[in-house]
Protein backbone atom coordinates (compact mmCIF):
# COMPACT_ATOMS: atom_id res chain seq x y z
CA UNK A 1 0.00 0.00 0.00
CA UNK A 2 1.08 3.58 -0.56
CA UNK A 3 1.31 6.06 2.29
CA UNK A 4 -1.80 7.89 1.08
CA UNK A 5 -3.75 4.63 0.94
CA UNK A 6 -2.73 3.80 4.50
CA UNK A 7 -3.75 7.27 5.68
CA UNK A 8 -7.13 6.96 3.98
CA UNK A 9 -7.71 3.53 5.53
CA UNK A 10 -6.75 4.82 8.97
CA UNK A 11 -9.07 7.81 8.72
CA UNK A 12 -11.96 5.59 7.64
CA UNK A 13 -11.63 2.79 10.18
CA UNK A 14 -9.53 3.86 13.20
CA UNK A 15 -10.98 5.91 16.06
CA UNK A 16 -9.65 9.44 15.70
CA UNK A 17 -7.70 9.56 18.97
CA UNK A 18 -4.41 10.65 17.38
CA UNK A 19 -5.63 13.24 14.86
CA UNK A 20 -3.42 13.84 11.84
CA UNK A 21 -0.32 11.81 12.56
CA UNK A 22 3.11 12.64 11.19
CA UNK A 23 3.07 11.80 7.46
CA UNK A 24 5.28 8.73 7.49
CA UNK A 25 4.84 4.96 7.74
CA UNK A 26 7.80 2.75 8.62
CA UNK A 27 8.46 -0.66 7.15
CA UNK A 28 11.51 -1.85 9.09
CA UNK A 29 14.05 -0.83 11.70
CA UNK A 30 17.55 -1.72 12.77
CA UNK A 31 19.47 -0.17 15.65
CA UNK A 32 18.98 3.59 15.58
CA UNK A 33 17.46 3.56 12.10
CA UNK A 34 13.96 3.25 10.63
CA UNK A 35 13.03 3.01 6.94
CA UNK A 36 9.79 4.41 5.49
CA UNK A 37 7.70 3.14 2.57
CA UNK A 38 9.95 4.97 0.09
CA UNK A 39 13.18 3.67 1.58
CA UNK A 40 14.14 6.93 3.29
CA UNK A 41 16.21 6.44 6.45
CA UNK A 42 15.34 8.10 9.76
CA UNK A 43 17.32 8.18 13.02
CA UNK A 44 15.05 7.47 15.97
CA UNK A 45 15.64 9.92 18.82
CA UNK A 46 12.24 9.18 20.40
CA UNK A 47 12.46 5.37 20.71
CA UNK A 48 8.71 4.84 20.60
CA UNK A 49 8.40 7.27 23.55
CA UNK A 50 11.19 5.68 25.64
CA UNK A 51 10.14 2.13 24.75
CA UNK A 52 12.78 0.89 22.28
CA UNK A 53 15.68 1.01 24.71
CA UNK A 54 17.69 -1.45 22.61
CA UNK A 55 16.88 0.30 19.36
CA UNK A 56 15.06 -1.61 16.64
CA UNK A 57 15.27 -5.34 15.93
CA UNK A 58 17.97 -6.05 18.49
CA UNK A 59 19.01 -9.67 17.82
CA UNK A 60 18.82 -10.79 21.46
CA UNK A 61 15.27 -9.48 21.79
CA UNK A 62 14.16 -10.74 18.37
CA UNK A 63 15.55 -14.22 19.00
CA UNK A 64 13.92 -14.42 22.43
CA UNK A 65 10.53 -13.53 20.95
CA UNK A 66 10.93 -15.98 18.05
CA UNK A 67 12.04 -18.85 20.28
CA UNK A 68 9.19 -18.36 22.75
CA UNK A 69 6.57 -17.86 20.02
CA UNK A 70 7.66 -21.13 18.42
CA UNK A 71 7.11 -22.91 21.74
CA UNK A 72 3.86 -21.25 22.88
CA UNK A 73 2.65 -17.68 23.31
CA UNK A 74 0.05 -17.76 26.08
CA UNK A 75 -1.35 -20.11 28.67
CA UNK A 76 -2.74 -18.24 31.69
CA UNK A 77 -1.79 -17.44 35.26
CA UNK A 78 -3.54 -20.60 36.42
CA UNK A 79 -0.18 -22.25 35.73
CA UNK A 80 3.45 -21.57 36.61
CA UNK A 81 5.31 -19.70 33.85
CA UNK A 82 9.10 -20.05 33.70
CA UNK A 83 9.87 -16.76 31.87
CA UNK A 84 7.64 -14.91 34.35
CA UNK A 85 9.49 -16.32 37.34
CA UNK A 86 12.89 -15.60 35.77
CA UNK A 87 11.99 -11.99 34.91
CA UNK A 88 10.61 -11.37 38.40
CA UNK A 89 13.87 -12.68 39.87
CA UNK A 90 15.93 -10.44 37.57
CA UNK A 91 13.98 -7.32 38.60
CA UNK A 92 14.14 -8.13 42.32
CA UNK A 93 17.87 -8.91 42.25
CA UNK A 94 18.62 -5.59 40.54
CA UNK A 95 16.30 -3.31 42.53
CA UNK A 96 15.04 -2.58 46.02
CA UNK A 97 11.78 -4.54 45.67
CA UNK A 98 10.90 -7.98 47.03
CA UNK A 99 8.01 -9.05 44.79
CA UNK A 100 6.74 -8.27 41.27
CA UNK A 101 3.37 -8.48 39.52
CA UNK A 102 3.26 -8.22 35.72
CA UNK A 103 0.72 -6.19 33.78
CA UNK A 104 0.44 -5.13 30.13
CA UNK A 105 1.17 -1.40 30.38
CA UNK A 106 2.32 1.42 32.60
CA UNK A 107 -1.25 2.48 33.33
CA UNK A 108 -2.11 -1.05 34.51
CA UNK A 109 1.02 -1.17 36.66
CA UNK A 110 0.04 2.15 38.24
CA UNK A 111 -3.53 0.92 38.81
CA UNK A 112 -2.03 -2.04 40.63
CA UNK A 113 0.12 0.25 42.77
CA UNK A 114 -2.92 2.32 43.74
CA UNK A 115 -4.89 -0.81 44.65
CA UNK A 116 -2.01 -2.26 46.66
CA UNK A 117 -1.50 0.91 48.72
CA UNK A 118 -5.18 1.15 49.59
CA UNK A 119 -5.49 -2.56 50.32
CA UNK A 120 -2.44 -2.56 52.58
CA UNK A 121 -4.02 -0.06 54.97
CA UNK A 122 -7.46 -1.69 54.77
CA UNK A 123 -5.95 -5.03 55.83
CA UNK A 124 -4.03 -3.26 58.60
CA UNK A 125 -7.35 -2.06 59.97
CA UNK A 126 -7.40 1.46 58.49
CA UNK A 127 -10.02 1.38 55.70
CA UNK A 128 -10.37 5.16 55.90
CA UNK A 129 -6.78 5.64 54.61
CA UNK A 130 -7.31 5.71 50.85
CA UNK A 131 -6.35 9.19 49.63
CA UNK A 132 -3.34 9.46 47.33
CA UNK A 133 -1.36 12.67 46.76
CA UNK A 134 0.38 13.21 43.41
CA UNK A 135 2.24 16.10 41.80
CA UNK A 136 1.09 18.78 39.42
CA UNK A 137 2.26 18.24 35.80
CA UNK A 138 2.51 14.50 36.43
CA UNK A 139 1.30 11.77 34.09
CA UNK A 140 0.32 8.31 35.35
CA UNK A 141 -1.91 6.89 32.61
CA UNK A 142 -5.24 7.15 30.80
CA UNK A 143 -7.49 4.84 32.80
CA UNK A 144 -10.01 6.64 35.02
CA UNK A 145 -7.98 6.05 38.18
CA UNK A 146 -4.62 6.96 36.65
CA UNK A 147 -6.20 10.00 35.01
CA UNK A 148 -7.35 11.07 38.47
CA UNK A 149 -3.77 10.60 39.69
CA UNK A 150 -2.39 12.62 36.76
CA UNK A 151 -1.79 16.25 37.74
CA UNK A 152 -2.79 17.78 34.39
CA UNK A 153 -6.32 19.10 33.86
CA UNK A 154 -6.12 18.79 30.07
CA UNK A 155 -6.19 15.00 30.37
CA UNK A 156 -8.96 14.98 32.98
CA UNK A 157 -11.53 17.60 32.06
CA UNK A 158 -13.60 15.55 29.60
CA UNK A 159 -13.90 12.50 31.86
CA UNK A 160 -15.31 13.90 35.09
CA UNK A 161 -16.38 12.70 37.55
CA UNK A 162 -13.01 11.05 38.06
CA UNK A 163 -12.11 8.32 40.51
CA UNK A 164 -12.30 10.14 43.87
CA UNK A 165 -9.70 10.81 46.55
CA UNK A 166 -6.74 11.98 44.51
CA UNK A 167 -5.21 15.44 44.84
CA UNK A 168 -2.14 17.09 43.34
CA UNK A 169 0.37 19.52 44.81
CA UNK A 170 3.29 21.43 43.22
CA UNK A 171 6.60 19.64 42.73
CA UNK A 172 9.54 20.65 44.93
CA UNK A 173 7.25 22.25 47.53
CA UNK A 174 7.54 20.09 50.63
CA UNK A 175 5.32 22.40 52.69
CA UNK A 176 2.46 22.01 50.20
CA UNK A 177 2.81 18.24 50.41
CA UNK A 178 2.99 18.28 54.20
CA UNK A 179 -0.17 20.37 54.46
CA UNK A 180 -2.01 18.10 52.01
CA UNK A 181 -1.45 14.95 54.09
CA UNK A 182 -4.40 14.07 56.32
CA UNK A 183 -5.52 11.13 58.42
CA UNK A 184 -7.03 9.72 55.22
CA UNK A 185 -3.81 9.75 53.17
CA UNK A 186 -2.34 6.34 52.32
CA UNK A 187 0.37 7.24 49.81
CA UNK A 188 2.31 9.81 47.84
CA UNK A 189 2.75 8.87 44.19
CA UNK A 190 5.21 10.69 41.95
CA UNK A 191 7.61 10.46 39.02
CA UNK A 192 11.20 11.21 40.10
CA UNK A 193 11.61 12.82 36.69
CA UNK A 194 8.39 13.88 35.00
CA UNK A 195 8.31 12.98 31.33
CA UNK A 196 5.08 13.85 29.55
CA UNK A 197 4.98 17.43 30.81
CA UNK A 198 8.38 18.21 29.32
CA UNK A 199 11.11 16.46 31.34
CA UNK A 200 11.05 17.98 34.82
CA UNK A 201 13.47 16.38 37.33
CA UNK A 202 12.57 16.71 40.99
CA UNK A 203 15.14 18.27 43.31
CA UNK A 204 17.29 15.77 45.20
CA UNK A 205 16.59 17.40 48.56
CA UNK A 206 12.87 17.41 47.84
CA UNK A 207 12.70 13.68 47.14
CA UNK A 208 14.69 12.98 50.31
CA UNK A 209 12.26 15.16 52.25
CA UNK A 210 9.30 13.33 50.68
CA UNK A 211 10.77 10.00 51.76
CA UNK A 212 11.25 11.26 55.33
CA UNK A 213 7.78 12.82 55.41
CA UNK A 214 6.20 9.54 54.32
CA UNK A 215 8.13 7.70 57.02
CA UNK A 216 7.21 10.25 59.69
CA UNK A 217 3.51 10.26 58.74
CA UNK A 218 3.21 6.52 58.24
CA UNK A 219 2.26 6.55 54.55
CA UNK A 220 3.67 4.82 51.48
CA UNK A 221 5.89 6.27 48.78
CA UNK A 222 5.04 5.08 45.26
CA UNK A 223 7.41 5.99 42.42
CA UNK A 224 6.18 5.86 38.84
CA UNK A 225 9.28 4.77 36.91
CA UNK A 226 7.38 3.81 33.77
CA UNK A 227 9.39 6.28 31.69
CA UNK A 228 12.47 7.08 33.78
CA UNK A 229 13.30 3.53 34.85
CA UNK A 230 15.57 0.87 33.34
CA UNK A 231 18.62 2.90 32.36
CA UNK A 232 16.84 5.86 30.78
CA UNK A 233 18.39 8.40 33.17
CA UNK A 234 21.89 6.94 33.44
CA UNK A 235 21.06 4.66 36.36
CA UNK A 236 18.97 1.51 36.37
CA UNK A 237 16.20 3.29 38.29
CA UNK A 238 15.40 6.95 38.72
CA UNK A 239 15.24 6.66 42.50
CA UNK A 240 18.98 5.90 42.58
CA UNK A 241 19.71 9.55 41.73
CA UNK A 242 18.10 10.63 44.99
CA UNK A 243 19.61 8.28 47.55
CA UNK A 244 16.25 6.87 48.65
CA UNK A 245 14.14 3.78 48.03
CA UNK A 246 10.38 3.67 47.36
CA UNK A 247 7.95 1.27 49.01
CA UNK A 248 6.33 0.55 45.65
CA UNK A 249 7.45 1.40 42.12
CA UNK A 250 6.18 0.72 38.63
CA UNK A 251 7.84 -0.10 35.31
CA UNK A 252 6.78 -0.50 31.68
CA UNK A 253 7.98 1.10 28.40
CA UNK A 254 11.61 -0.13 28.13
CA UNK A 255 10.90 -3.35 30.05
CA UNK A 256 9.83 -5.24 26.94
CA UNK A 257 12.12 -3.45 24.51
CA UNK A 258 9.07 -2.79 22.34
CA UNK A 259 6.81 -5.63 23.45
CA UNK A 260 3.96 -4.55 25.78
CA UNK A 261 4.62 -5.34 29.43
CA UNK A 262 4.36 -3.48 32.74
CA UNK A 263 5.45 -4.35 36.26
CA UNK A 264 4.25 -3.48 39.76
CA UNK A 265 7.21 -3.84 42.13
CA UNK A 266 6.83 -3.73 45.90
CA UNK A 267 8.79 -4.18 49.10
CA UNK A 268 7.60 -6.29 51.98
CA UNK A 269 5.42 -6.05 54.00
CA UNK A 270 3.42 -4.07 51.45
CA UNK A 271 3.69 -6.71 48.73
CA UNK A 272 1.99 -9.29 50.94
CA UNK A 273 -1.18 -7.20 51.11
CA UNK A 274 -2.08 -8.81 47.76
CA UNK A 275 -3.43 -12.28 48.47
CA UNK A 276 -5.07 -14.76 46.08
CA UNK A 277 -8.05 -13.13 44.38
CA UNK A 278 -7.08 -9.54 45.23
CA UNK A 279 -5.57 -8.75 41.82
CA UNK A 280 -4.99 -10.43 38.48
CA UNK A 281 -4.63 -10.20 34.72
CA UNK A 282 -5.48 -12.42 31.77
CA UNK A 283 -2.53 -11.38 29.61
CA UNK A 284 -0.20 -9.94 32.25
CA UNK A 285 2.98 -11.94 32.67
CA UNK A 286 2.36 -14.17 29.65
CA UNK A 287 5.31 -16.25 28.41
CA UNK A 288 6.00 -14.17 25.30
CA UNK A 289 5.96 -10.81 27.10
CA UNK A 290 8.17 -12.08 29.90
CA UNK A 291 10.63 -13.68 27.47
CA UNK A 292 10.90 -10.31 25.76
CA UNK A 293 11.27 -8.57 29.11
CA UNK A 294 13.99 -10.94 30.28
CA UNK A 295 15.92 -10.46 27.03
CA UNK A 296 15.57 -6.66 27.14
CA UNK A 297 16.50 -6.21 30.80
CA UNK A 298 19.36 -8.74 30.58
CA UNK A 299 20.79 -6.82 27.63
CA UNK A 300 20.54 -3.49 29.45
CA UNK A 301 22.49 -5.06 32.33
CA UNK A 302 25.00 -7.15 30.36
CA UNK A 303 25.83 -4.44 27.80
CA UNK A 304 26.25 -1.74 30.48
CA UNK A 305 23.67 0.45 28.78
CA UNK A 306 23.08 2.41 31.99
CA UNK A 307 26.69 3.58 31.77
CA UNK A 308 26.25 4.49 28.11
CA UNK A 309 23.15 6.47 29.03
CA UNK A 310 25.05 8.36 31.74
CA UNK A 311 28.16 9.11 29.68
CA UNK A 312 26.57 9.79 26.31
CA UNK A 313 23.63 11.54 27.98
CA UNK A 314 26.00 14.03 29.58
CA UNK A 315 27.69 14.54 26.23
CA UNK A 316 24.30 15.03 24.53
CA UNK A 317 23.17 17.61 27.09
CA UNK A 318 26.49 19.48 26.81
CA UNK A 319 26.15 19.63 23.02
CA UNK A 320 22.58 20.93 23.35
CA UNK A 321 23.80 23.59 25.77
CA UNK A 322 26.38 24.59 23.14
CA UNK A 323 23.48 25.10 20.72
CA UNK A 324 21.80 27.18 23.42
CA UNK A 325 24.73 29.59 23.32
CA UNK A 326 24.27 29.93 19.57
CA UNK A 327 20.47 30.04 19.26
CA UNK A 328 18.39 32.40 21.40
CA UNK A 329 15.30 30.25 20.85
CA UNK A 330 16.68 27.67 23.31
CA UNK A 331 15.67 28.79 26.77
CA UNK A 332 16.70 25.77 28.86
CA UNK A 333 18.10 22.26 28.46
CA UNK A 334 17.14 19.83 31.22
CA UNK A 335 17.11 16.14 31.98
CA UNK A 336 19.27 13.19 32.97
CA UNK A 337 20.84 10.53 30.78
CA UNK A 338 18.75 10.06 27.68
CA UNK A 339 15.63 11.73 29.08
CA UNK A 340 16.07 15.25 27.74
CA UNK A 341 13.79 18.24 27.26
CA UNK A 342 14.63 21.52 25.54
CA UNK A 343 12.39 24.45 26.47
CA UNK A 344 12.03 27.13 23.81
CA UNK A 345 11.49 30.86 24.13
CA UNK A 346 9.05 30.79 21.20
CA UNK A 347 6.13 28.44 20.36
CA UNK A 348 8.07 26.59 17.65
CA UNK A 349 8.29 23.04 19.06
CA UNK A 350 5.96 21.43 16.52
CA UNK A 351 7.62 23.27 13.63
CA UNK A 352 11.05 22.08 14.81
CA UNK A 353 9.78 18.52 15.15
CA UNK A 354 8.46 18.58 11.57
CA UNK A 355 11.68 20.08 10.23
CA UNK A 356 13.67 17.37 12.02
CA UNK A 357 11.39 14.75 10.47
CA UNK A 358 12.19 16.16 7.03
CA UNK A 359 15.89 15.95 7.91
CA UNK A 360 15.49 12.29 8.91
CA UNK A 361 15.36 12.61 12.71
CA UNK A 362 12.46 11.57 14.96
CA UNK A 363 11.94 13.66 18.10
CA UNK A 364 8.96 14.60 20.25
CA UNK A 365 7.25 17.81 21.23
CA UNK A 366 5.38 18.79 24.39
CA UNK A 367 2.94 21.59 23.72
CA UNK A 368 4.37 24.42 21.64
CA UNK A 369 7.44 25.23 23.71
CA UNK A 370 9.31 21.99 24.45
CA UNK A 371 11.04 19.44 22.26
CA UNK A 372 11.89 16.09 23.78
CA UNK A 373 14.56 13.48 23.05
CA UNK A 374 14.34 9.90 24.36
CA UNK A 375 16.78 7.97 22.15
CA UNK A 376 17.61 4.26 22.47
CA UNK A 377 20.24 3.48 25.09
CA UNK A 378 22.54 2.06 22.39
CA UNK A 379 23.15 5.50 20.85
CA UNK A 380 26.73 6.51 19.96
CA UNK A 381 28.62 9.79 19.89
CA UNK A 382 28.40 9.77 16.08
CA UNK A 383 24.61 9.47 16.25
CA UNK A 384 24.44 12.42 18.63
CA UNK A 385 26.80 14.52 16.50
CA UNK A 386 24.65 13.87 13.43
CA UNK A 387 21.51 14.98 15.23
CA UNK A 388 23.16 18.09 16.73
CA UNK A 389 24.29 19.16 13.25
CA UNK A 390 20.77 18.62 11.87
CA UNK A 391 19.14 20.47 14.79
CA UNK A 392 21.61 23.33 14.41
CA UNK A 393 20.55 23.72 10.79
CA UNK A 394 16.84 23.47 11.65
CA UNK A 395 17.15 26.13 14.36
CA UNK A 396 18.97 28.44 11.93
CA UNK A 397 16.12 28.01 9.43
CA UNK A 398 13.41 28.48 12.07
Amino acid sequence: MTLNEIIALDKKYHLNTFGDRLPVCFTKGEGMKLWDKDGKVYYDFLAGIAVNALGHSHPVLVNAIIEQAQKFIHCSNYYYIEPQAKLAQLIVENSCCDKVFFANSGAEANEGAIKLARLYFRKKGFPEKFEIITLEKSFHGRTLATLAATGQEKYQKNYCPLTPKFLSVPMNDIDALDHAITEYTCAVMLEPIQGESGVNPANVDYIKQVRKLCDDRGILLILDEVQCGLGRTGKMFGYEHFGIEPDIFTLAKALGGGFPIGALCAKEPYASAFEPGDHGSTFGGNPLACSAGFAALSTIINDNLCDNSAIMGEYFINELNSLKEKHDIIKEVRGKGFMIGVELSQPKAVAIKLKCLEAGYLIGSVGENIIRMLPPLIITKEDIDGYIAALDKVLSEI
